[in-house]
Formats: structure tokens, C-alpha cells, sequence
């Protein structure tokens, strides 16, 4: 007789009548507070592991400067964007995603490249990855998602089935996969790889005009991948050769450095493209959105102490400066909220403190005291409320974001596009890759998929089939699989592919 399933609910016991999708204020968002499900799936998230981060444990960083070798101020009154020629003093951390402090840095899995500028206005943070998208474009999944390439609860190792099982429910990670099971999964060092800050951001000029944007860091050193083979004799080998590639090139004098580029959307456009262009798995096509050059990042500090900067820099996609704000990405939305939260479970109320989070360009003034940690002078006997009327801080209206129009029926809302989860990754696969590209990401991918149960293996390569029938065909041969059996399943909706692949 079958088990009854056992009913989802909070941690208090209310049933859950959706784990898919975000409350959000209309269609495409951006997503609201009243989400306590999200809320509390988040933050019990953040507080799973200590002391080391959740994700992005395993990392290396460097100080630098950001060099405006362009102007842009027509879209941004951003200030350390105002002229050409300015530099800005930054902070860059690398990391791998997945993998404890102690992994090996050649692991395949996305690269953090999260970014601080101390700029005068306040720190401005860029936290983003080696690659342009991401696997869920929704935040409740997070979670998850994270779980499924951490270990499993029963055997404390990694688990291919955890790891596939997921993401061949989850056909909006085709994309990323892809990418991921390319040898840009497992780049030669941090040097050689791109940054991207992965989601649409808000930019607004002087006259409060706005725009939508993302932006590129391409590495100045060119691209250069390990094979899976070398990737694997690497992680015995020399597990920091990363962390330790970055370091010494540095200490050369070769300093490591990244153009960087920006694609500008209207809103005009955004309300008519062919896609959500605030979806996290979807790439903006350069034909439709040319990058446009802005400025060129160098790294040319290493940190005088790892601890005090490196495993103690805290970067939130929530920092901005006036001139640059967030989108209604939904990832995005719940980033800005959850990013803050990790940090001051990890480092304290007061973690803005610790002087590589501290802004350089400007003092900080707040009315926020006390706390564990406070080290500063607490702002001495100025006032802790407001309004006042001795002479405590005061809000500038003038540096106010321009608003979006948000309408729509509040509700747990699905993607409106069912079905273009699977056009990028093929493109990717038929026009970007090259033959060696597609038979490294082949082999690369039956390397690990075949680990996983047979069932696991179809609906997966289900997926791979959607993107590309040639692309599924190959993976299929290569696990030994029936590629009509995989053309039926793709044909299939996901209900009724999971079902049949239960």
C-alpha cells in the first residue's frame, strides 16, 4: 500500500500551497514581503552552517582600482561613473560555489565574482559569477537547489542523484548547465575567466530618467579552461592552485585585469521583447543589445592578512549608489534582503564595520547603535532617533530612484514562458560551441550524469533533447540510453515527465 505524502508546511505547521513560486505584485514582479513562506525558507537557510558562508566558502581575493575609460553618464549619475578617467578603489573576491573552505579550486561549479567599489557616495557592491546566468530564477528554490550540491543528509558525501534529480525537475536550468558542463565549468585560474553581474539592473541619470542594465567583466588575460582530466589530477595535485595562481602573478607585478562592458535595455523594450528580461537564466542577445565599453578593473594589492579581508569581506547585490538600483527580478529582489542577514549571522550586527566592508570614499552616518562588536565610537552623544533637532543626520531626497509601475493581482505566480527555457541553451550548443566545445561538454557531462540512477539519466537527457535533438541524442548514446525512449519524454510536459520518471 502507498505511503501518504506528507503535507508541506511551515515551520509552524501552516500548510504551504506553493514551494515554486514567490508572491509577487503582478507578472513578472518584483516579488513582495508579505511572503512569509519565502522569508522564512530564507532566513532558516542562512543560518544552516557556521562559521564558514553557506555558498562561496572555498575563495581568494585582491584590491585594486576601477578605471572609467567611457562615458555613460546619459544613463547613470552614478559619481564614480561621472567622468572619464576616475578611478575607484575596490575589492574583488573569487570563490567557488558548492565546495567547503577546504575544496579543491578546480571543482566543477560556477565562480562568485562579486566586486566592492568604495566610492564616495557609499559602497557599491557587484556580486556576481563567471557565467551570464544562472540555474532558478526564482528564490524559494534556493534552498534546494543549494542542498542538492552540498551532501547527503544520510551519507555526508555528494550525491549524483541529489545533484540530477533536481536539476531534471527544473528544466530552467538547461542553460546553465550547459555552460556549467562546458570546460567553463572548470576554468585554468581566476585570471582567465569573465565576470558577470547576471541580472538587470536599474540605472537612472541627473534628470531621473531610467534604464535597465547589465554588466560584463571580460578577462584582459583571455579565457583559458582545464579539461576534466585536468581538473581532476589538479584537485590531488594542487587543490589552491587558484587561490595561489592569484596571489603570485600579483606579487609579479602581473597584475590580473577585466574590461568592463555594459548592454542597455529601455523600458520601452523590456515591456515588448520576447522574453522576461528580468528572468536570471536568460542572456540578453548581444545582436539585440550590444555591449557598450565603460571602464577596466585591475587588481594590483594582495590582502596583508586572508582573515581580515578576504574571509571577512561581506558583498550584498542590495549595495548601491544613487544612479544605480535593482530590477523586479525576483532573484534579485530576494538577494538584496537575504545577502544582508548571511552577513550578520556570520559577522554580526556590526559587521559593516570590519574595514574591508567599511565605506572609504564617505563617512557613514546612521542612527542604528549598540549591537555586539561595535568598535567604532557609536556616534558618540549624537542622537538614536529621528527627526531631531540636534543637528543629527538627514536624508538627501534629491539622490531618490525614479519608480516603476507595478500592477497586478498579488499571488503566487508562475513564469509566463513555459517554454523558452530551452531556445538559449541550444543556440549555445549549435552556434557558440565549437566540435571540441561540444565533445568535451559530452563527455563531461556522461562523466557525471552516469553516476546517477537510470531514470534520473532519462528525464535529464529529456532535457538536453528540448535544447538540442542532436545535443540529447549524444548524451544518450554516450549513457548507453534508447534515444527514442529520451524523444518521447521530451515531448512530454514536466508533470507528465516526472511522473513517467518517478
Amino acid at each position: 500500500m502507498a505511503q501518504e505524502k506528507k503535507k508541506l508546511t511551515t515551520n509552524f505547521g501552516r500548510p504551504v500551497d506553493d514551494d515554486q513560486n514567490s508572491k509577487t505584485a503582478g507578472i513578472p514582479g518584483p516579488t513582495i514581503m508579505e511572503d512569509i513562506h519565502l522569508v522564512e525558507k530564507l532566513a532558516h537557510f542562512n543560518r544552516e552552517r557556521i562559521p564558514e558562508r553557506v555558498v562561496h566558502a572555498k575563495g581568494a581575493g585582491a584590491g585594486g582600482y576601477f578605471e572609467v575609460t567611457h562615458d555613460i553618464t546619459q544613463y547613470t549619475r552614478a559619481k564614480f561613473l561621472s567622468k572619464i578617467g576616475k578611478r575607484t578603489e575596490v575589492f574583488l573576491r573569487f570563490s567557488t560555489v558548492g565546495g567547503e573552505k577546504g575544496s579543491a579550486d578546480s571543482a566543477r561549479d560556477p565562480r562568485g565574482f562579486a566586486v566592492k567599489f568604495y566610492t564616495e557616495e557609499g559602497n557599491y557592491d557587484l556580486v556576481g559569477n563567471n557565467t551570464p546566468v544562472f540555474f532558478i530564477r526564482d528564490p524559494i528554490k534556493f534552498p534546494d537547489f543549494i542542498h542538492t550540491q552540498k551532501r547527503n543528509p544520510a551519507t555526508n558525501a555528494k550525491d549524483p542523484d541529489m545533484f540530477w534529480d533536481f536539476l531534471s525537475l527544473t528544466p530552467e536550468s538547461i542553460h546553465q548547465v550547459t555552460i556549467l558542463f562546458s570546460d567553463r565549468g572548470t576554468p585554468k585560474s581566476f585570471r582567465h575567466m569573465n565576470g558577470y553581474g547576471g541580472h538587470s539592473f536599474k540605472l537612472w541619470n541627473a534628470k531621473g530618467q531610467y534604464v535597465w542594465a547589465k554588466f560584463h567583466l571580460k578577462t584582459a588575460q583571455g579565457i583559458q579552461n582545464l579539461t576534466r582530466q585536468e581538473a581532476t589530477r589538479l584537485a590531488g595535485e594542487d587543490p589552491d592552485h587558484a587561490t595561489d595562481d592569484l596571489f603570485q602573478a600579483i606579487e609579479r607585478g602581473e597584475y590580473p585585469a577585466w574590461n568592463v562592458q555594459v548592454q542597455i535595455m529601455t523600458p520601452e523594450q523590456a515591456k515588448d521583447y520576447k522574453f522576461n528580461p528580468f528572468d536570471m537564466t536568460k542572456v540578453l542577445p548581444h545582436g539585440d543589445f550590444p555591449v557598450m565599453p565603460l571602464g577596466r578593473l585591475v587588481l594590483n594589492r594582495n590582502p596583508q592578512n586572508y582573515f581580515a579581508e578576504v574571509e571577512q569581506a561581506a558583498f550584498c547585490p542590495g549595495n548601491f549608489v544613487p544612479g544605480i538600483g535593482p530590477s523586479p527580478d525576483k532573484m534579485l529582489q530576494a538577494r538584496i534582503l537575504f545577502y544582508h542577514d548571511a552577513h550578520r549571522y556570520r559577522l554580526g550586527a556590526n559587521y559593516h564595520l570590519i574595514p574591508v566592508n567599511s565605506p572609504k570614499g564617505v563617512k557613514a552616518h546612521t542612527y542604528q547603535r549598540d549591537g555586539a562588536m561595535r568598535v567604532d565610537d557609536n556616534e558618540g552623544a549624537g542622537p538614536n532617533y529621528y527627526p531631531n533637532s540636534f543637528q543629527g543626520p538627514e536624508p538627501h531626497s534629491e539622490v531618490a530612484e525614479p519608480g516603476i509601475e507595478v500592477t497586478g493581482k498579488t499571488g503566487r505566480q508562475p513564469h509566463i514562458h513555459p517554454n523558452d527555457d530551452f531556445v538559449q541553451a541550444g543556440n549555445l550548443y549549435r552556434k557558440v560551441m565549437k566540435d571540441e566545445d561540444r565533445d568535451h561538454l559530452i563527455g563531461n557531462i556522461v562523466d557525471h550524469l552516469g553516476n546517477a540512477q537510470k531514470r534520473i539519466q532519462l528525464r535529464q537527457t529529456a532535457l538536453f533533447y528540448k535544447a538540442d535533438s542532436e545535443y540529447g541524442s549524444r548524451v544518450a548514446n554516450g549513457l548507453k540510453l534508447d534515444v527514442k525512449e529520451v524523444e518521447r519524454l521530451a515531448k512530454m510536459s514536466p508533470e507528465e515527465r516526472a511522473k513517467a520518471t518517478q
